[in-house]
């Protein structure tokens, strides 16, 4: 499959897209858009990394620039790194929760997160135009530093003001709290179990060989997770932690084997934040930002706090700038995201834990009890392959839905009443829409996904 290209980054198949003259381009292309300095690169822990991490090393060397290398480590880590450093850029070589035959680069600013819109439209024309500058100096001797990065991430974290590590440690300790790890012997399969342990649990680690060689479909929703759910049930563990093999998403299993689903993560950490306003308010306003696609449990959390919840449109890096404009406690999105500014601008699966650990000690709950005490929602996702212009369609729809209470910011997104909404929106990559609904009963959530998958349908 040829070169897919999005605001996050690239990524592409490597017996097609993915060649050496193409990625060398764009890490050249990439550096010509920052201004002098070091550029800092992690990756995932895919065999094929191993290649790449050198090819782009080279490159920006190439370019007369100091690299600093984090080795296997998750996106956030390079998120982290990048922006707690006087680096200009960061690179991570992954292809996030795709398969193993799939490899890719996710460019990051100064501050540590993805290119917004402006700076990849000055990258891909640089690119597309092969205007490109490499160093002339004949005595460039450009510097490569390792860095412990697994040290620096866990640190960030135990040593901030914003978690109570004793107690949270103290409690887990006491508790003799197991936990099993499914970290698709990726990124986090270092990183997750030296939290965990530093937080006081037992761990028991099923797919942390840090190879890079899935074990199973790496993307973490429930039809991938049966043997991390098995493995909770025969080890009589608290608990299942699921990363994707860039270890931004946070995927929860419950005592009992079973996923709690992929958006309580989010909802989990906004409960976290918002019983413990007095360490994580100072400094910020009483806002949460999550996606459009999110589910409205985050609205029916705030609510009980007093809390504004402002969506942006799906994608990181959207999420993030409106975090930043809104200057909000904590954001993130539906599929196990969690972003908390408070230790960096990033989904972070490592912070996820935190916040989560921190949320059981303090409420001494289950993961099965404080999952069912959230509000019940139930969610319908699905999508519609098209022939025509997605966009074409969506303004269409947008004219019928008119006199609704719609928003615009990113598809089309129609609330319906305080329980019901539907977000339709075009994907980046695919020719289809995607369709997600969400009502207080499943029956209501079925219903209208059928009656929007119809709607849409009829304007094919």
């Amino acid at each position: 499959m040829p070169i897919i290209r999005s605001i996050s980054g690239i990524r592409a198949t490597l017996n097609d897209g993915l060649r050496p003259d193409i990625l060398t381009k764009y890490v050249a292309a990439y550096c010509n858009t920052l201004s002098d300095g070091a550029i800092v690169i992690g990756r995932d822990g895919r065999p094929s990394g191993k290649w790449i991490v050198d090819l782009v090393s080279a490159t920006i060397s190439s370019c007369g620039r100091e690299v600093i290398q984090l080795g296997i480590c998750p996106t956030p880590t390079v998120q982290l790194l990048t922006e707690k450093s006087d680096a200009v850029g960061g690179i991570s070589i992954t292809a996030s929760h795709n398969p193993e035959m799939w490899n890719g680069l996710k460019f990051l600013n100064s501050e540590g997160v993805f290119l917004d819109q402006k700076e990849n439209n000055k990258f891909w024309n640089l690119y597309d135009n092969d205007n490109l500058n490499y160093s002339v100096d004949p005595n460039n001797s450009s510097e490569v530093k390792n860095i412990n990065s697994v040290e620096s991430h866990i640190k960030s974290i135990i040593h901030s003001r914003y978690f109570k590590v004793d107690e949270i440690k103290k409690y887990f300790k006491q508790k003799k709290y197991t936990v099993v790890v499914d970290a698709v012997n990726a990124s986090g399969s270092n990183f997750v179990p030296r939290l965990l342990a530093e937080l006081g649990c037992s761990v028991i680690e099923l797919f942390t060989d840090n190879t890079g060689i899935f074990p199973h479909t790496p993307e973490p929703i429930t039809e991938n997770l049966k043997q991390l759910s098995d493995s909770v049930k025969e080890n009589k563990a608290d608990i299942g932690i699921a990363v994707d093999p860039d270890a931004d998403r946070l995927v929860i299993i419950n005592e009992n084997g079973e996923p709690i689903g992929e958006e309580k993560t989010i909802a989990i950490a906004v409960m976290s934040v918002l019983c413990s306003l007095d360490i994580f308010g100072n400094d910020y306003n009483k806002v949460v930002v999550v996606n459009q696609s999110t589910s409205g449990m985050i609205e029916k959390i705030a609510d009980e706090f007093e809390i504004e919840v402002v969506r942006s449109a799906v994608g990181e890096i959207n999420v993030v700038n409106k975090m930043k404009e809104t200057k909000a406690l904590i954001g993130g999105e539906g599929s196990g995201g969690v972003i908390l500014p408070h230790i960096h601008y990033g989904r972070d699966s490592l912070v996820g834990i935190a916040l989560l650990l921190s949320l059981l000690s303090r409420t001494k709950q289950s993961i099965g009890e404080l999952s069912n005490s959230l509000p019940k929602v139930y969610t319908q996702k699905g999508k519609v392959e098209l022939n025509s212009n997605p966009s074409l369609i969506l303004e269409k729809l947008k004219n019928k839905f008119s006199e609704q209470n719609i928003s615009i910011i990113d598809g089309l997104r129609i609330v319906l009443d305080e329980n019901s909404w539907v977000h339709i929106r075009a994907s980046n990559t695919e020719p289809i829409v995607r369709i997600i609904t969400e009502s207080n009963t499943e029956a209501r959530a079925i219903e209208l996904f059928e009656e929007y998958k119809a709607v849409l349908n009829n304007y094919l």
